[in-house]
């Protein structure tokens, strides 16, 4: 409980300042002028035993230093204003979520195998064969693309031309069928003539008959 401390008269007044080193984070409490370190707490867990909140505030903590010749004290820390205690939390939290993403991006990898190297070397070079996929201009089975109506509609090509070669006239297109009660004169359409049928002799029953 921070209520037990002696709040207005601390032992030690400065700067707190976090740092990282792999996934080991480092609280540091260094001389506000000159930046001496007084004393720094390893943190390899959050939450954990290295770092813990007290019960009856957000602006106290217990953290537990080493001096790196294997003795350990835990001491209590304290900030004037709550926005430093919420950063101080939020900073421990960001670094720790950052080393639950490695560790599992790793594990991935590790699952996944090593990757292959698919890029080209300094120097390597590469020929394709595309001689059977090129095709000239306006040869068979060559397409081309339609183009765009209104409203991207596509619109379809006009009709093939004939054999014809370049300078030769096309062909003649098709005489239109006459229309009723348009007269074809010879000039536009001549007509096959239908064959006369040999004509019957209607009146030979009545040449028997007198009179």
């Amino acid at each position: 409980r921070a209520a037990e401390w002696q709040l207005d008269q601390p032992a030690w007044s400065g700067r707190l300042r976090i740092t990282a080193k792999g996934s080991t984070a480092f609280i540091k409490l260094e001389d506000k002028t000159s930046g001496e370190l007084f004393a720094q707490a390893p943190v390899e867990q959050f939450p954990g035993i290295a770092v813990e909140g007290v019960t009856d505030s957000s602006r106290y903590f217990v953290i537990r230093i080493e001096d790196g010749n294997g003795r350990r004290a835990f001491i209590g820390v304290g900030f004037v204003d709550r926005g430093d205690a919420f950063d101080f939390n939020v900073a421990l939290q960001d670094h720790f979520k950052w080393v639950r993403q490695q560790s599992e991006l790793a594990r991935q990898e590790l699952e996944q195998g090593p990757r292959l190297d698919l890029g080209f070397k300094e120097g390597q070079t590469i020929k394709l064969n595309i001689a059977n996929m090129k095709k000239k201009e306006g040869a068979p089975g060559s397409t081309r693309p339609r183009p765009a109506g209104p409203g991207g509609l596509s619109l379809l090509p006009p009709p093939p031309r004939g054999r014809s070669g370049p300078g030769e006239r096309p062909a003649p297109l098709p005489t239109p069928a006459q229309l009723p009660g348009t007269p074809i004169t010879d000039s536009l359409l001549s007509w096959p003539q239908p064959t006369a049928a040999p004509a019957a002799d209607v009146w030979g029953d009545f040449a028997k008959a007198s009179g």
